[in-house]
């Protein structure tokens, strides 16, 4: 993390939530989506990301999260403002690792197979980031197993081909994320929030499907999971998503019926009374935000104003809550 960093999370940690998290950071150099992406796996990098949190602490308003992640098969990549595309040898690519020897698209890296040793060293190198995302201090740590990456690799039947006791039926491809979880849960401390994120679809015929992310999900509750964050998509090129508002909501919901730990939905939630509606219809217990509040840093104070409630304000910014600023009640 860099100064960027700063201003970005910075602006955000003081309106936009209760709650913010980081960019997925990843466990390891070859976990990376891209060479720009955030990793923490060694001191320099956890030095540079404490910098950015103590920051956020000291100005902001909100609780702070990180999100953990191992790129898989879509490792070794452009980033996004170059295209997002497989990086040729010249540009310094490098191998790429999943649970089948079978790319993202025709075009795409083959990863090479994990084999219990490598399956191993990934899962140390999560617990060391776990460890690293404790010292520095973070207030919730979630596990990313969504958007076609390493743990949803696994849990997919379209990327996850394995005949061993990690491949086959839903309860032997959630086998893996669900060690991975374990050792972290191990490494996290008990009174912290721990969740994961979950791609509920893989909007393919054949892929993983909502009852499966049930199963998942009652699992990972077993173990000591805090919190579920549903998504969808991300592992199959083939994709075909249909976006409207609140778009994902229906996944969020199905599986917040079936356990007992709090449900994040996602998904084009954008207006105030979209996000209370959500809450108040018993259809998740957070709505997590991201391109909405990057276009309003200051979200959560607007919401509050349009739905009559009221919201903490950092103590430089405390003139304009709207009981003690007119201006509020004019916009």
């Amino acid at each position: 993390m860099n100064d960027w960093h700063l201003m970005h999370l910075g602006q955000l940690a003081m309106g936009a939530g209760a709650l913010l998290f980081t960019e997925a950071t990843h466990v390891s150099a070859q976990g990376r989506i891209s060479p720009k992406c955030a990793g923490l796996w060694n001191d320099e990098q956890q030095a540079a990301m404490q910098r950015v949190v103590q920051f956020c602490q000291t100005h902001g308003a909100a609780k702070l999260g990180t999100q953990i992640a191992h790129a898989g098969r879509k490792a070794s990549t452009n980033p996004p403002l170059n295209g997002s595309a497989p990086l040729t040898e010249d540009q310094g690519a490098w191998q790429t690792v999943g649970p089948s020897p079978i790319g993202f698209a025709p075009d795409w890296h083959v990863p090479e197979e994990l084999d219990r040793a490598g399956m191993d060293q990934v899962k140390q190198e999560f617990v060391q980031a776990t460890v690293r995302s404790d010292e520095i201090g973070f207030d919730v740590l979630e596990l990313h197993g969504g958007h076609g990456y390493l743990l949803n690799q696994f849990f997919s039947p379209l990327s996850n081909q394995r005949n061993d006791e990690y491949g086959g039926s839903v309860e032997k491809r959630v086998r893996y994320p669900l060690e991975v979880f374990e050792a972290v849960r191990a490494a996290w401390p008990a009174e912290k929030p721990l969740g994961v994120r979950i791609s509920a679809v893989d909007w393919v015929e054949g892929g993983s499907t909502v009852e499966d992310t049930i199963v998942f999900s009652q699992a990972l509750q077993d173990l000591g999971c805090d919190f579920i964050d549903i998504t969808s998509g991300g592992v199959d090129h083939r994709q075909q998503i249909t976006t409207e508002p609140g778009y994902q909501v229906g996944f969020a919901s199905a599986v917040k019926q079936e356990i007992d730990i709090p449900v994040m939905a996602v998904g084009l939630i954008v207006r105030p009374q979209q996000a209370e509606e959500i809450i108040a219809d018993g259809h998740a217990d957070f709505v997590m935000l991201a391109r909405g509040v990057m276009d309003d840093p200051h979200w959560a104070w607007h919401a509050a104003q349009a739905l009559g409630a009221e919201t903490v304000y950092p103590d430089q910014y405390a003139r304009c809550a709207p009981k003690l600023w007119r201006g509020a009640a004019q916009k």
